[in-house]
C-alpha cells in the first residue's frame, strides 16, 4: 500500500497541470486500483483519460508502469522508448527497458541497455547482477563471470551475487576464491541454507572434512536432506574414519530408494573396515548392480541383432552372450538357439538355448516362437 501511494504521489500529485490534457486522473480511483494490484484496469483507464498522442513524460511514465506491472511488455516497452527518445541519461528508463526486454527473451537488446546504464553509472550492483543473469543465459560464462565479480565487490554479502559466483568458481577448481567469496557472505547471513550449502561444497572438495560434516548437519537439521548433502556428509563420515556414522548416514539414501553407486560403495568399505565382510560383500555387490545400467543387456540385444543383419555370426552369438550376463530377456535364449540351429549348425549349443527359452516365462505374443522351439527340440532330439 505504502508503494502504490509513493508511486501515485510521485507520478501525479507533484506533477504540473498537463496544459495538453482537458482531463484529470481520479487519484483515489488509481490508488485503489493499485492497492488491490488491478494494474490493466489502471492502464485502461489512463489511457481513456489520456488518448493519444500523449507527450507528457509523466503520463507516459504513469502509462508504461501500469503496462509493465499489468504483463502489456510491448505497449510498456512502446511507452518506455518514447520517454527515452527525450531523455537518453535516464537511468530509471533504461533499467525498465532493460528489464522488459530480458523478460521478453530480447537477452542481447537488454544486456545493451544495461550497458548504457553503466557509462554513467559503473558501480550499480543491480545492473551487474541482471548482467549476469542474462549472460549466463545466453551461456556466456566468461561474461557471466566478470560481472558477477563486479556485483560481489560492490556489495559482497548479497546471497545471490555471493553463491552464484562460488559456483563457477567451484566448477573451475578455484577453490580458495569461492570459500572467500562464500565466507563473506555467510558472515553476514549465517543461516542462509544456500550459502550454507556452497560452502559445504567447498569444504568437502578442500578436503575439509570436519567443516563439511559441521556444514552439512547444519543443513541437515533445517530440513535440506537432498541427495548431495547425504553423499557429501557420508563420504566425510568415512574419510575422517568415523564408519558407523558413515553407515547411518548413507543408510538414510536407502530409506528413501536413492542410493547410488557411491552410497552402496562408501557403506561397503565402512562395514569392511569394521570388520563385518560378510555385509561389506552384499553392499559390493549393490554397488556393482548400481554401476551398470539396466538397459545394457538391451543394447547387447540390438547390437547382436545387427551382426546377425549383417551375417557376422559369431560376432552376433558374442553379443547375444553378453546380453545374458547383464540380464536375461527370453528372447535372446531363442535367437541363440536359431543362429546356432541355422548359422552354426550346432545341435547341442542349440538344444540348450531353445531349451532354456522354453523354460522361461515368455509373453502371449511370441507363441510361434514357443512353437517353433518345441518343434525343434523334438527333430533335433531325434536326428
Amino acid at each position: 500500500m505504502k508503494i502504490a501511494t509513493l508511486i501515485l504521489i510521485t507520478i501525479f500529485l507533484n506533477a504540473p497541470t498537463f496544459a495538453q490534457q482537458p482531463q484529470k486522473a481520479d487519484y483515489a480511483l488509481l490508488l485503489d486500483y493499485y492497492q488491490s494490484l488491478r494494474f490493466a484496469d489502471a492502464a485502461d483507464y489512463l489511457k481513456k483519460i489520456y488518448p493519444e498522442p500523449v507527450t507528457d513524460l509523466k503520463i507516459l511514465s504513469s502509462l508504461a508502469y501500469a503496462s509493465q506491472m499489468a504483463g502489456r511488455l510491448p505497449a510498456a516497452e512502446d511507452y518506455y522508448q518514447r520517454i527515452y527518445a527525450t531523455d537518453t541519461a535516464n537511468t530509471a528508463i533504461l533499467f525498465n527497458l532493460g528489464s522488459i526486454n530480458a523478460r521478453r527473451g530480447n537477452n542481447a537488446k537488454a544486456i545493451n541497455f544495461y550497458k548504457k546504464i553503466l557509462i554513467s553509472d559503473n558501480t550499480n550492483f543491480n545492473v551487474f547482477k541482471q548482467m549476469a543473469s542474462l549472460s549466463q543465459n545466453v551461456g556466456n560464462t566468461t561474461d557471466a563471470i566478470y560481472y558477477l565479480q563486479k556485483a560481489n565487490k560492490i556489495n559482497p554479502v548479497e546471497p545471490d551475487v555471493a553463491y552464484d559466483l562460488s559456483t563457477y568458481y567451484i566448477n573451475l577448481k578455484f577453490y580458495k576464491r569461492a570459500d572467500t567469496a562464500v565466507t563473506v557472505a555467510l558472515k553476514a547471513d549465517s543461516s542462509n541454507l544456500l550459502l550454507l550449502f556452497g560452502k559445504a561444497q567447498i569444504d568437502y572438495r578442500l578436503e575439509k572434512y570436519p567443516e563439511t560434516v559441521e556444514a552439512c548437519n547444519k543443513l541437515i537439521i533445517a530440513g535440506d536432506q537432498n541427495g548431495i548433502v547425504i553423499s557429501m556428509l557420508g563420504t566425510s563420515y568415512y574419510n575422517l574414519k568415523n564408519y558407523n556414522s558413515c553407515i547411518a548416514t548413507f543408510k538414510l539414501l536407502e530409506q528413501s530408494n536413492t542410493a547410488s553407486e557411491t552410497s552402496y560403495y562408501y557403506t561397503g568399505m565402512s562395514y569392511k573396515a569394521l570388520g563385518d565382510q560378510t555385509i561389506a560383500v552384499v553392499y559390493f555387490d549393490k554397488a556393482i548392480k548400481e554401476a551398470i545400467s539396466s538397459n545394457v543387456n538391451s543394447y547387447y540385444g540390438e547390437m547382436a541383432d545387427s551382426f546377425d543383419q549383417l551375417h557376422k555370426v559369431k560376432k552376433a552369438v558374442n553379443a547375444y552372450q553378453k546380453s545374458l550376463l547383464y540380464g536375461v530377456m527370453p528372447l535372446t535364449y531363442y535367437a541363440l538357439g536359431n543362429l546356432y540351429d541355422t548359422e552354426l549348425k550346432n545341435k547341442s549349443q542349440a538344444l540348450r538355448y531353445y531349451k532354456k527359452y522354453i523354460n522361461s516365462s515368455q509373453p502371449e505374443s511370441e507363441r510361434s516362437y514357443i512353437a517353433y522351439s518345441k518343434r525343434r527340440i523334438k527333430e533335433l532330439t531325434l536326428h
